[in-house]
């Protein structure tokens, strides 16, 4: 039962791995380069499975498409989140909700983050409102997750290298066996 649930969270991602949307290298090895980086970066467990798998709700009803294709946002973190609440508990699913809005923050607290997105992060920052206003930022401040979620997006915006080989997926596995969540009746 366990195994069968852990397949089910990362289905989506095996489903769709292959895709890019507007990126340099696949969805695939853009899960596995961020949960590297975390790894790196000396993160607990949660963080890790949280940059692995932030983008899962870009392969839930095909909102990775949504930018390029149709000019308006997918809301892919939103998705991705309560996707991943059947499976783990906030300490994974509040940064894979908070990434973009960690994004917009950037944009509005540092001043030469922006210069650095990708196309496509670009685009899909216009779609998802612009840098966040003073107000925001102080409201996404006070998130117990805040912290978590910029680290998150750091993770994000460097895990794009097209030649970078780390260890694959199913690597992951153990790590994410234990941090299963009961299954919810």
């Amino acid at each position: 039962m366990t195994e069968a649930r852990i397949d089910r969270a990362l289905a989506p991602l095996i489903r769709c791995g292959a895709q890019t949307y507007g990126e340099a290298i696949t969805q695939y090895a853009h899960a596995v380069q961020c949960a590297q980086l975390a790894r790196e970066h000396g993160c607990g467990q949660a963080m890790i499975a949280a940059a692995l798998l932030h983008d899962v709700g870009q392969f839930l009803g095909d909102a990775g498409n949504a930018a390029e294709a149709e000019g308006r946002d997918g809301l892919h973190e939103e998705t991705g989140a309560a996707f991943l609440r059947h499976f783990f508990g906030p300490e994974v699913t509040e940064p894979v909700r908070l990434h973009v809005a960690a994004k917009r923050y950037l944009c509005a607290a540092d001043p030469d983050y922006r210069a650095d997105l990708s196309d496509a992060s670009e685009l899909s920052l216009q779609l998802q409102g612009g840098p966040m206003s003073a107000a925001e930022c102080a409201g996404f401040e006070s998130n117990p997750f805040f912290a978590d979620a910029v680290l998150l997006r750091r993770f994000d915006d460097a895990g794009k290298r097209p030649d970078w080989a780390v260890p694959p997926l199913e690597s992951y596995r153990g790590m994410l066996r234990e941090l299963l969540q009961p299954e919810l009746a």
